[in-house]
């Protein structure tokens, strides 16, 4: 266990999004009305206790009222723990290292599910796999999403549906318009609009800074950028071969990029240390005219912008061509979040199954919509056969965002969401269009044992390595000394790891 708690030190450094987190802990018994045959236990009638540990992300704890209603719904009684967000890889990893976890455990992110693989590996949480057919809503998950989940081939977990392609360009309309210049289709588009952003200083005083970036090589500007150099996303195929985004020319040529864009004053001059908060600022206070990350943003944007900058418009789009000509972005594996079953906590078969026939409820059209909208008539109204929330944005965050945490479903029996803003329904469109362009990556259901166990802190080596070259404080040789200093401290283990894995999936 103290390999697994010194590995899960590394969750942290790979925390980037700004995903929902929840545990689940439960016991007990569903009630016949719960979905499908599987979800009757039989026995006594009395509701499914579930412990559950939330990651919290608002300010204040929220009240009980959805809580209520979900118990009713499902005919379970949740007893919720609500976990700061600041605190809660601390509280996981300290419930991980003690082998306390709860019966349901919602991981914060990809990262802490490949810390778990080994732990997966060794029997120490629930197959799930063989059940899912026997559930009304189980049966009918993604069957490339679960199996971007698999372990050594097998199914051990749920997952949050999430939009998979969300990256995008957000820039100044009003801005682009005012200069002449159309939605970019191509790099050098893209560099000729920030490029005369600049030269026009828009912002005034010699304040413009064209492009604001953050210090997240994944969710900031970087990775969306290098989709359109050839880079694949974390993994690609060489003459038959994984190899990792930082040994292909398309990650050099990115780097080079950035580098021209920081040299001529487009970008923040300190973007590898500014935080999100610091880089949206610079959009809300009207100083930069474009923002590459995810499109969903630019609602928020749209707001709060136009209140410092009156008249400040915003547009999105992601149909930007790569080196082949043709559109490209990269994609998620088509969740948010993981949920595992632990074996410390459920200790039967029987178990198990009462506890996968409440999650099941979780995907079924009226806990799904609970969860994510709140109550119809207080939280929101109907317009058009579509959500419309209330205006009352205060309402909506005390007593329906904290549960957002805990949906499982964001399109699968969801109702659709009115837009009040045009560009945000665009934004919307455009995420659901790119899962046909999108680039995925191939090891999502790979393992590799040096990996899971160095994975994280190697690939800060790269990252480091990465804003030296953009900074001009190493060239292109100080960056291959640095992945070759990756490759001796475990990195080529890493590689032929893979290697191995994919040529034992079929190279699939």
């Amino acid at each position: 266990m103290g390999n697994n708690v010194n590995r899960m030190k590394w969750v942290s450094a790979f925390c980037s999004l700004t995903v929902a987190t929840a545990v689940f802990a439960g016991c007990g018994k569903n009630s016949d009305e719960s979905a499908g045959d599987s979800g009757k236990t039989g026995g006594d009638s009395g509701p499914v206790k579930i412990t559950v540990m939330a990651d919290l992300q608002t300010t204040e704890v929220p009240s009980d009222k959805i809580e209520k209603l979900l118990e009713e719904k499902t005919n379970a009684q949740f007893d919720i723990q609500w976990v700061p967000d600041g605190s809660y890889d601390e509280k996981f990893q300290a419930a991980f290292a003690t082998g306390s976890l709860p019966q349901v455990v919602y991981l914060k992110n990809s990262a802490s599910f490949v810390l778990l693989r080994d732990a997966i590996k060794n029997g120490q949480f629930w197959e799930i796999g063989p059940y899912l057919k026997d559930y009304p809503n189980l049966k009918n998950l993604n069957p490339q999403i679960l199996k971007n989940t698999e372990v050594g081939g097998k199914i051990y977990t749920l997952y949050q549906e999430r939009q998979p392609a969300r990256s995008g360009l957000i820039y100044r309309k009003d801005w682009a318009d005012k200069l002449g210049i159309p939605a970019p289709k191509t790099v050098d588009d893209l560099y000729n609009m920030l490029k005369k952003f600049k030269e026009a200083d828009l912002a005034g005083g010699g304040k413009t800074i064209p492009l604001a970036d953050r210090n997240d090589l994944v969710y900031g500007s970087f990775k969306t950028l290098s989709m359109y150099f050839g880079t694949p996303n974390n993994w690609g195929i060489q003459d038959g071969k994984l190899v990792p985004d930082f040994m292909t020319k398309g990650y050099m040529d990115t780097m080079k990029f950035m580098k021209k864009l920081r040299d001529e004053g487009l970008i923040n001059q300190d973007f590898p240390v500014t935080s999100k908060t610091d880089q949206q600022n610079l959009m809300y206070t009207g100083r930069s005219g474009a923002y590459i990350g995810t499109m969903g943003d630019v609602k928020t944007m749209q707001e709060k912008t136009e209140k410092n900058v009156p008249g400040a418009v915003f547009d999105v789009t992601n149909e930007i061509a790569g080196v082949n000509g043709k559109p490209v972005t990269w994609g998620l594996s088509g969740y948010g979040t993981l949920i595992v079953f632990p074996k410390s906590s459920i200790k039967t078969e029987a178990e198990l199954k009462k506890i996968l026939g409440v999650m099941d409820q979780f995907y079924a059209a009226d806990v799904a919509n609970l969860l994510k909208y709140g109550v119809e008539g207080e939280h929101y109204t109907m317009k058009d056969g579509k959500v419309l929330p209330v205006s009352d944005s205060k309402l909506i965050e005390k007593e329906v965002r904290p549960y957002l945490n805990m949906a499982l479903a964001d399109t699968t029996n969801v109702k659709p969401s009115y837009y009040t803003m045009p560009v945000a329904e665009k934004a919307n469109t455009l995420s659901n269009n790119a899962e046909k362009f999108m680039i995925t990556d191939p090891t999502a259901s790979l393992d590799s044992k040096t990996y899971n166990e160095k994975g994280a802190r190697l690939q800060e080596q790269i990252k480091d390595a990465t804003y030296q070259f953009i900074m001009g404080k190493i060239d292109e040789a100080g960056f291959q000394a640095a992945v070759k200093k990756w490759q001796n401290d475990g990195g080529q283990k890493i590689i032929d790891e893979f290697n191995e894995s994919y040529k034992s999936s079929g190279g699939k």
